[in-house]
């Protein structure tokens, strides 16, 4: 019997065992995204490239979640891991279908190249809203989270998730096939690499993505320095290039003159399969010497034990998973209960919850208010039914719901033929016939997204201002004037500053997924309490902030961001909810490896989840400058009820890092932990009324 068949080897020995009875041309070919089968060997087709960034994206229906910045709003891992748990049945069971149809086209196999890892840097970045914030605990924590439910712990993947973009990638996003993204060693280790080592050495991701733009002068796909991280850490699993990067290698980043060069430079460095077509050369390159069989034959060694672990050669425990298990009503429950934990309440005089008895009008305005687009963010599936944010205040409310949409998205006008702003003064009229307004702006896909796939063509998807564009600016001005209770709506990926002080609430929906509307409206109304908090610092002014181009974090980010800037409109961490959610006491003890921590929260408003927040300030010369998260945890409280929470916080966790990278526990520094539901800062304070608790503890 054939080792690569026989289920009591290792998936390594069945992989070495399969490659071996392949040609070196047979080898080369495996090494291409769309790798072909090998018929003598039962080796099928196999497309390598998949997306789940949040739902099974691409390849027809799948449920579909609120966009990964939306999750991240969560701050509740276990939620991660369940929607990911979701997308991963529902990606086996579209294979399974897709197999049985001799269907193997891109975006039906099992690698998902998700999730996004990246640090959300600097509010400009058109990506950003594909990843979990500015935060690289928080970021490592979710996805963490989200692989382990992708791939499941059973004896097979059930599929193989992907940490990208490997590493400091975040724009912008014009350049990013020449850009040398430099960043000092602090910056490395202290930002840029934590997430990607915890999933590689706590979630054990099977894959890891290469970025397209050089990191310290060597492309990312072929870094000797990246490789070695990776190694060093213990990965196991397969490389992957991003798209078409490794021609950049030679036709924009000029480090190799030649595409043979550019193959050689990236497989040499770990990279085991091209998504993109220079891989087509890898044969060449072996005959012009560049490259080795053995160096050929380590690759597609890597990628055939990450099709073994999924199972490909073998009956698994998922064969049963079929059309029938995909959009399914727990799924869509599931879906549904990360748009209620997407939204963050950023403002309320009062007025929300909205009392239905003593409202007869509602006015709903604005270009996201019937929007699909909305709904969804990037790298999107496709869901058999939206609900949009209109349709779910039209679902929920009795009485009568005008309708406006008051201005296009970004254009001047809706109708071709039109005058500018031809429908300002419809907006107008709903708004003076109600007696709530809820006015709902923003983004969607098409001005913040990746370069290529974004219309806004000026800034290749990222955004050029915080401002929202000039006739969504003039319908809130003019809608507020009327005077009418207003709530503002706000759907985008990333931070945007309004202007306007005169709306009664503001709420930051993200992208909230295909059940979205519903999740809103059951705030509005509530029946749900919003617990969502900003995953992201939302600024005033973009020009205050450092240039985009400069990957130093000396003052990004709320952990180093300076108060005298004056430049933050709503911090990190921050959101309201309809309870009153206060941290009473908290007592921390140091132990060998970890903080031994506690403490006693208390509601006294209405039924809410809330985030317990605990962050770490060191006194230590190589501290950052203000403090960092350190542990979070979603608590769900009853009216005047109480708990108790314990936490558990490794040491390694509150250690600080030098100017030369190394990061160390500074136990000669005094060191505070400070319990609360936000930061312990003066601005998180003033907007949500409430004092962190400061604990004291000696490392």
């Amino acid at each position: 019997m054939e080792i690569y068949k026989d289920r009591t080897k290792s998936f390594e020995e069945r992989a070495h065992d399969l490659v071996s009875r392949m040609t070196l041309m047979e080898r080369c070919e495996q090494l291409k995204f769309g790798a072909p089968a090998i018929e003598r060997l039962s080796v099928e087709a196999y497309n390598w490239w998949n997306e789940g960034l949040h739902g099974v994206a691409r390849a027809g229906v799948a449920t579909m979640f609120p966009q990964a910045i939306g999750l991240a709003a969560s701050f509740d891992d276990e939620l991660l891991k369940t929607v990911a748990e979701v997308i991963s049945i529902e990606c086996r069971a579209k294979y399974n279908e897709y197999s049985k149809h001799g269907d193997r086209d891109i975006y039906k196999g099992l690698t998902l190249w998700s999730p996004n890892i990246n640090i959300f840097r600097d509010p400009r970045w058109g990506r950003g809203h594909e990843t979990y914030g500015e935060d690289p605990y928080l970021t490592a924590r979710l996805g963490c989270a989200f692989v382990k439910g992708i791939q499941g712990e059973g004896e097979h993947l059930r599929a193989a998730a992907c940490a990208k973009h490997f590493a400091v990638h975040s724009g912008p996003e014009a350049l990013r096939h020449e850009f040398d993204a430099v960043a000092d060693p602090k910056d490395m280790e202290e930002t840029y690499l934590p997430a990607f080592e915890a999933l590689v050495k706590e979630a054990k991701v099977e894959a890891v993505m290469g970025a397209y733009n050089r990191t310290n002068g060597e492309p990312c796909c072929g870094s000797e320095y990246l490789h070695k991280k990776l190694v060093e850490w213990g990965f196991d699993g397969y490389f992957v290039s991003d798209c078409w990067a490794i021609k950049d290698f030679h036709e924009n980043h000029h480090v190799t003159a030649t595409a043979e060069e550019s193959v050689a430079l990236a497989l040499k460095n770990g990279c085991d399969v091209n998504c993109g077509s220079t891989y087509i050369l890898v044969y060449k390159a072996y005959q012009d010497g560049l490259i080795t069989e053995e160096e050929i034959t380590a690759a597609a060694e890597h990628l055939m034990r990450t099709r073994m672990r999924l199972g490909m050669f073998d009956e698994t425990e998922f064969d049963g998973l079929n059309y029938m298990d995909v959009e399914t009503r727990e799924h869509l429950d599931v879906s549904l209960e990360a748009g209620r934990n997407a939204c963050v309440l950023l403002k309320n005089d009062g007025i929300l919850p909205l009392d239905p008895e003593k409202i007869n009008t509602i006015g709903v305005i604005g270009p996201n208010a019937q929007s699909q687009k909305a709904l969804m963010g990037n790298y999107h599936g496709t869901a058999s039914r939206y609900i949009t944010i209109y349709d779910g205040i039209r679902d929920a409310f009795d009485g009568r719901v005008l309708f406006s949409e008051g201005c296009h998205l970004f254009r001047d006008r809706v109708e071709g033929l039109g005058l500018p702003n031809d429908r300002l003064a419809e907006a107008i009229i709903v708004a003076e016939h109600s007696d709530v307004v809820i006015l709902c702006v923003g983004l969607d896909e098409t001005l913040e997204g990746e370069q290529g796939d974004a219309s806004n063509t000026d800034a290749s998807g990222d955004k050029l201002t915080l401002q929202l564009p000039e006739p969504q600016r003039l319908l809130v001005k003019r809608v507020l004037e009327v005077g009418k209770p207003t709530v503002v709506i706000l759907v985008s990926g990333s931070s945007l500053n309004i202007e306007s002080d005169r709306e009664n609430a503001l709420l930051q929906a993200f992208y909230p997924g295909s059940e979205g509307g519903k999740a809103v409206a059951e705030i509005l109304f509530g029946k749900t309490s919003p617990s969502g908090k900003l995953p992201v610092t939302f600024y005033k002014d973009v020009h205050k902030l450092p240039d985009f181009t400069d990957y130093s974090m000396r003052y990004r980010t709320y952990r180093n961001e300076r108060a005298e800037d004056d430049n933050v409109l709503f911090p990190f961490g921050f959101g309201l909810s309809y309870g009153d959610v206060r941290v009473e006491s908290a007592c921390a003890e140091v132990s060998e490896d970890c903080v031994k921590a506690k403490a006693v929260l208390k509601n006294s408003g209405a039924a809410t989840a809330d985030v317990l927040q605990v962050y770490f300030r060191s006194e230590s010369k190589d501290a950052v400058r203000n403090h960092a998260l350190c542990a979070f945890k979603k608590v769900r409280l009853g009216k005047g009820e109480s708990a108790e929470i314990a936490l558990e916080i490794p040491l390694s966790t509150l250690t600080v890092v030098n100017d030369e990278g190394v990061r160390y526990l500074d136990r000669a520094a005094k060191t505070t932990l400070y319990f609360g539901t936000s930061q312990p800062d003066e601005l998180s304070e003033k907007l949500s009324g409430k004092k962190c608790v400061a604990v004291e503890i000696k490392l």
